[in-house]
Order: structure tokens, then C-alpha cells, then sequence
């Protein structure tokens, strides 16, 4: 897509921003990001089921309270924006050249409708595919209780420091180059420097660094050994950062226009600049490596697991997949009522579109997506597959068993006590639905497209293909069933298919 086509694209995604708020959030998403050695954008690939950039779209709106925000986007620019879509209050900026996160947040800040505004401004990095709401908002109060310019959110880094690759945290020590004592300064931060630049220095040289008259050196092991490690996650004044964003200078090893320099360019300019750690450094971590993606996904399994543990009986806390929405709503379910024996056996996928009921159970390696309800005491065998396209969605009724290996399709009802065994395949569209009613029985290979079964019939090793199969059983109790056997499609393409 052209430069021209993107514009325009980006223009039609984006709405008018209200200020009224007086808080803005803004998302670095131009980036593509070399390392990840991937032909999807950096933003695009996804953190428990969702990619990055929704994550943390989602996170500023809970944290920050409202949902006016500004979208950086740059490299796959058209692929970001339309997975986040047209959304009330959001607009997509265009960095046509990735020369670093200084120029990403200038043309944020360049944006018309930003002329004038004079509150607060949050920016944040799109890969932090782990950030939360409430980490936001605890960042949030600690940015306007200390009533700071410029507030940074750092986190601890707990491996070894030659692994980390973040920019260090560079706050005064307790005492200086001359011996003398700190003294009230101890503590504040001075500077953010790059991984990079701190790999450039030589062995034998000293970073000096002079902060408010006060000086002192750190070795080049000294920075590395720094474990606070900036997030990229800030807070500025906006008048503040209007002022000083055009004195940013390319003076690094990358050649880039570094947001973290302003830290330094405050602190000579009398300005008040803070720095906070996040409660968990997990959550504010991104990613530049396909192993360090692996690692935030695992640590989402993790909370994921920590909330259901005592709720749902997960068989293996190492390998299953249950999308954010549906943890809601078992959470809700376990609030509202006793949400009864819910069992999850291992390597299950359970989308965003499914729903669970008391006393359901999973088993090993089905895969659910789309639409799906599954009443009480529903039992789910291994390898079943169930999916549904949008406006779609299959229901499954109390105490309906699916056996091993089925795959169902599309729009499906089934009542009540049915018992669907395996080697059985079921597709429903849109025209045509399959409606299946109560203490039905389904076995042998047996395949249904779009048809109506009425109660208690018994069907094996059948073909039916827009079908009505009525129960002529003249016991209206239902103890003889009907069984259908055999109903073959006529066949098409023999002209293609001869005899070996």
C-alpha cells in the first residue's frame, strides 16, 4: 500500500479526539521490529490471543479512565490500524521513518487537534503485550500526587545483566566523586542511557554525569550492572513536553531521537522529573525476540491459571488456552452461582466466543472457537473441534455428551441427552442450520449438513444432507428409537474418478 493510500486509510479509522479529559494516551506502534524476525508487524503478534497492540489500547483506556488516545503507526501501518479499528476517540498518526521514539512522540504532539492542550500525557510502547489497567492507574496517581513534569516507569530486572537490554535507570548515588555525601539529591534520576551507548563506552573510560551542581562517574561495569531498567511507559506535563521535545539531538550510537533524553534535558532545565516502579516488572516488559514473546506468554498462562486454580480444575497448568473474555465469565459465573465442577483437561482452546455452564467438562486437546454454549453437564471427549464463523454459534444442551474426534461447524443446536459418537461430522450455515433435539443418538460415520432431527431418533453410519428425520415411534415415551441407516448423496465428478 503506498504512502498516499495509507493516509487516506488512516484517516478514515481515526476519530476526533475530546480533550475535555484533559488526559491523553499515546501508543508507539511504528516500529516493526528487526529482531523478531518476523514478516508480521511487531504490534500485530498476539499475547495470550490478542495482539500487543490491543493490549495495551485496552490497558490505557482502563488505567487512564477514558479512551481518548493517539495511535503512532509506521512500518505495516495499514495492518496495525485495522486490527484496532475505528474506535470512538482514537487517532492514527502517521512516522514515516522510524528514527526513534522523540520523533514518534513529536508528531503525536503535532497533531492539530493536540494545539493548545494543557493537560496530562501518557505515552506508551505497543509491544508491552502483558500491561494491565491497574498498572496504568497505579502509574497514573503516582504520576499526579508528585506533581512532577515528568514521571518514567521503570522495573527491576531480575537476570543476569549482561541479558539486559533495556535502557538503565541512572538516579544519584549516596555519595559523589569527591567523597562528599549526596545528601537530599540521593535517589533522583538523573538520566536514562541506552543499552547500546553503555556497550560503546570503553573499558577504561568513566560516564560522568553532573545533576543539579552534583558530580559523579560510574565504570561502564557499574552501568551494566544497573537493574533498573526503564519501561518506556511516561508521564509529562504537556506544556512541559511541547517545550522541550524540539531539543532532542540524534547525539547517540543509534542516530535516533530518544524520548529518554528528555529526562536529562528536564533536570537541566529545573524541572521536576520522578521515576516509579512498576509492583510487577513482568508486566511492563516487551518483547524483540521470538523467546522472550514465548516467555510473556507463559507469564500470562500463569495469571490466567492463578485466577481459575481454585474455580475451574485445570489438569495441566502448563498447557491450555482459555481467552480473557471466557475467564470473565466463569469468574462471573462462580460469583453468581456455584459454577460446579468445571473441568479442563489438557491442551484445550477455549476462544473468546465460548461460553460454559456448571459441571462441564473439556477434555484433552479439543479446540473451541466462535460461538459456542455448552449447557450443564455437558462432556466434551478428546480432539473435538468446534467452530463458528461471526453471527453464528453452536448450543449444546444439558447433559449432552460429544465424543472423541467430532468436529462440528457452524449454526448447530442440540438439545438436551444426546449422545453424539465419534466418527461424527456436523455443519450448519447460515441458510441452512442444523436443529437437533432432545435424547437424540448419533453414531458409526455419520455425516449432517443442514438438516432437522427430531427427538429420540437413533442415526447410524449416515449421509444426511437437508434432511427432515421425524420419530415415527408410536411410543410417545420415547423407549424405541428410530434408526436411519445409509442415506447416500447421489455422487458427483465420476467423470474424474476411474479404476486403478
Amino acid at each position: 500500500m503506498g504512502k498516499e493510500e495509507t493516509l487516506s486509510l488512516l484517516e478514515e479509522l481515526s476519530s476526533p479526539l475530546d480533550l475535555l479529559g484533559g488526559t491523553v494516551g499515546i501508543i508507539l506502534a511504528a516500529g516493526h521490529g528487526k529482531r523478531i524476525k518476523s514478516e508480521k508487524s511487531k504490534m500485530l503478534h498476539e499475547i495470550w490471543g490478542i495482539p500487543t497492540v490491543l493490549r495495551v489500547r485496552s490497558a490505557l483506556e482502563n488505567g487512564l479512565g477514558n479512551s481518548t488516545q493517539l495511535i503512532v503507526v509506521g512500518i505495516k501501518a495499514d495492518e496495525v490500524a485495522r486490527s484496532v479499528g475505528k474506535k470512538e476517540n482514537l487517532k492514527f498518526v502517521f512516522q514515516e521513518k522510524q528514527i526513534g521514539t522523540g520523533d514518534a512522540v513529536r508528531i503525536a504532539m503535532n497533531n492539530l487537534e493536540l494545539s493548545g492542550f494543557d493537560g496530562k500525557i501518557y505515552v506508551v510502547p505497543g509491544d508491552m503485550g502483558l500491561i494491565d489497567g491497574d498498572t496504568i492507574s497505579e502509574f497514573k496517581k503516582s504520576f499526579q500526587k508528585s506533581n512532577a513534569d515528568m514521571t518514567v516507569l521503570t522495573g527491576q530486572y531480575a537476570g543476569k545483566p549482561e541479558n539486559n537490554l533495556y535502557g538503565r535507570i541512572i538516579r544519584v548515588p549516596e555519595s559523589l566523586s569527591d567523597g562528599s555525601s549526596a545528601g537530599s539529591l540521593e535517589g533522583e534520576v538523573v538520566e536514562i542511557i541506552e543499552h547500546k551507548d553503555i556497550l560503546a563506552i570503553s573499558s577504561d573510560d568513566l560516564y560522568e554525569l553532573n545533576h543539579k551542581g552534583k558530580k559523579f562517574q560510574l565504570t561502564k561495569d557499574e552501568l551494566i550492572n544497573i537493574s533498573e531498567f526503564n519501561t518506556g511507559v511516561y508521564g509529562f506535563k504537556a506544556m512541559a513536553l511541547n517545550n522541550h521535545l524540539g531539543t532532542i539531538t540524534t547525539d547517540n550510537v543509534q542516530g535516533e531521537l530518544y524520548v529518554t533524553d528528555l529526562i536529562k534535558i528536564f533536570n537541566e532545565n529545573e524541572m521536576v522529573v520522578r521515576a516509579v516502579k512498576a509492583t510487577d516488572s513482568r508486566l511492563v516488559e516487551g518483547f524483540n525476540v521470538k523467546s522472550t514473546l514465548r516467555e510473556m506468554e507463559a507469564i500470562a498462562r500463569e495469571r490466567v491459571y492463578e485466577k481459575l486454580k481454585d474455580v475451574v480444575t485445570i489438569e495441566d497448568q502448563n498447557d491450555f488456552f482459555i481467552a480473557d473474555e471466557v475467564v470473565e465469565r466463569i469468574l462471573d459465573l462462580d460469583s453468581s452461582e456455584n459454577s460446579g465442577d468445571l473441568h479442563i483437561h489438557k491442551g484445550v482452546y477455549l476462544g473468546a466466543g465460548v461460553h460454559l455452564s456448571a459441571g462441564v467438562e473439556i477434555c484433552d486437546n479439543c479446540h473451541l472457537t466462535g460461538e459456542v454454549h455448552l449447557g450443564t453437564n455437558v462432556k466434551i471427549s478428546e480432539r473435538v473441534v468446534m467452530s463458528s464463523y461471526s453471527g453464528q454459534a453452536i448450543k449444546i444442551g444439558e447433559g449432552t455428551t460429544v465424543l472423541n474426534g467430532n468436529e462440528l461447524k457452524g449454526r448447530i443446536s442440540i438439545g438436551t441427552g444426546c449422545l453424539i459418537e465419534s466418527r461424527v461430522s456436523i455443519t450448519g450455515s447460515d441458510e441452512y442450520p442444523v436443529n437437533i433435539g432432545k435424547d437424540v443418538h448419533l453414531r458409526g460415520v455419520t455425516y449432517i449438513f443442514g438438516s432437522e432431527i427430531e427427538d429420540g431418533v437413533k442415526i447410524t453410519h449416515s449421509v444426511l444432507k437437508r434432511k427432515h428425520v421425524k420419530n415415527l415411534s408410536s411410543n410417545t415415551e420415547g423407549s424405541e428409537v428410530i434408526k436411519v441407516r445409509y442415506i447416500i448423496p447421489t455422487p458427483e465428478g465420476e467423470d474424474a474418478v476411474t479404476d486403478l
